[in-house]
Formats: C-alpha cells, sequence, structure tokens
C-alpha cells in the first residue's frame, strides 16, 4: 500500500472538491491518503515518508499567474522541499477564458522538476467546475495510483 500525501489550496472549494475526489480514488486503489489544506501543511512534509506527493492549486489573476492566496507563499517556500526523485503528481483548477489557463499547475510542475521531482503523470487541469468533469477526474487519479 502506497502512502500519498495530497496538499491543495482552494478559494472557492473546486479544487478541495477535486483534492477529496482524487483521495477517494486513490484509496479505493488501495492507497493510504492524507488530505492537507495548504495552509495547514509544511514544505518540508513533502515527499517526506510519502510514496507520492500530490499538489493541487487554482489560478488566479488574467494579467498574471496568481496562485490561490493560501498556496502562494507555499510556493515561495518549496525551495525547501526534499522532493528529489520523489514520485509528484499535479492538479487545479481554473477558467480557460484567462491568459493562463491553469497558470499554477504550470508553475508548480516546473517547480517540483526543477527541484528534481518525478512528475508521474500529465498534470490535471480542470476548467471551471469538477462537478461537470468527474469522470476525467477519476481516470486521471486511476493513472496516477497505476503509475506508481
Amino acid at each position: 500500500m502506497a502512502k500519498t500525501l495530497i496538499v491543495y489550496g482552494s478559494t472557492t472549494g473546486n479544487t478541495e472538491t477535486t483534492a477529496i475526489e482524487i483521495g477517494n480514488v486513490l484509496g479505493k486503489e488501495g492507497h493510504e491518503v492524507v488530505l492537507q489544506d495548504v495552509s495547514k501543511s509544511k514544505v518540508e512534509d513533502l515527499g517526506n515518508g510519502y510514496d507520492l506527493t500530490l499538489l493541487g492549486s487554482s489560478t488566479w489573476g488574467d494579467d498574471e499567474i496568481e496562485f490561490q492566496e493560501d498556496f502562494a507563499s507555499f510556493f515561495e517556500e518549496m525551495d525547501n522541499a526534499d522532493l528529489k526523485d520523489k514520485k509528484v503528481a499535479v492538479f487545479g483548477c481554473g477558467d480557460s477564458t484567462y491568459t493562463y489557463f491553469c497558470g499554477a499547475v504550470d508553475e508548480l510542475q516546473a517547480k517540483v522538476e526543477s527541484l528534481g521531482g518525478k512528475v508521474v503523470v500529465e498534470s490535471l487541469k480542470i476548467d471551471g467546475d469538477p462537478g461537470d468533469v468527474t469522470d476525467e477526474i477519476v481516470g486521471w487519479a486511476q493513472e496516477v495510483a497505476a503509475a506508481l
């Protein structure tokens, strides 16, 4: 059984809903899942004692990429995370009418890769309400589970 940490930042609830759904799927696939709001998380926990770390943030701002407010400072501190050779996956919600649709997801993936983390599947980007794409979320979570 793989131990999985899911850290998410959510303002409207969409990214939290996505994180919960992913956690439910991984749990059904036999993973031990720890789900944490980013405001209660420490960057030192990333990859530490976990077989897989998932990071989820919504994206705000039309003129520039803005992380979800709680995730912004966490992202700045991520250089202190020990993700070298650790398995990671990234997800998030956004609005495709914005210039940088799910730009926080792209920034997170780039940060993980710069720290030597191994991104196990292509990042999941949700446009708007995750309730409209539950099958896509479930399929992605199953891919993540299979990547271990």
